[in-house]
């Protein structure tokens, strides 16, 4: 479960895949404070209660450091950063009826703009578990050996 290293700078557009998934009824939008308890009730109901933590967390500054998909004005997928730790993208899912559309690689796009937006030259994927791949094609990230458990090796638990 490694670490993963993005160069911000070097990012791909996020615009027409955004437009895509609007022209099939999906928004991708920044979360904003009165968004909050369906934001964590989502992640908490779908997701880990770590997870949960932390989206909570991305809602302590302004603007919310944390993106959602919505359909049908229904959360479908979220994704957070600076919420572990500075400069780390996570934690991020989609409901899996809505994996394949895209909707993940959107958030992800979100999140490290901005990043980039912030100031940040390079982002880390913590905790890249299964998504390594996943990673490698959508942002060219590339693995930080012996990472794992890095920024999370202090945690009570791993959940």
């Amino acid at each position: 479960m490694p670490d993963m290293l993005v160069k911000l700078y070097n990012l791909p557009d996020k615009e027409e895949l955004v437009a895509k998934l609007r022209a099939q009824g999906i928004l991708i939008k920044r979360a904003m404070t009165a968004d909050k308890h369906r934001v964590i009730e989502f992640v908490g109901r779908h997701f880990t209660d770590n997870w949960r933590n932390e989206a909570d967390f991305a809602f302590s500054r302004l603007p919310v450091n944390c993106f959602i998909a919505v359909k049908d004005r229904e959360i479908v997928g979220f994704a957070c950063y600076d919420a572990i730790v500075k400069n780390f993208f996570g934690p991020t899912g989609v409901l899996e009826a809505y994996r394949g559309y895209g909707i993940g690689k959107a958030l992800l796009l979100e999140c490290l703009h901005a990043m980039r937006d912030n100031g940040y030259g390079y982002g880390i994927i913590g905790w890249a578990v299964e998504a390594v791949e996943f990673y490698k094609r959508a942002v060219g990230a590339v693995v930080i050996e012996d990472s794992f458990p890095g920024a999370y090796r202090d945690l009570i638990s791993l959940d």
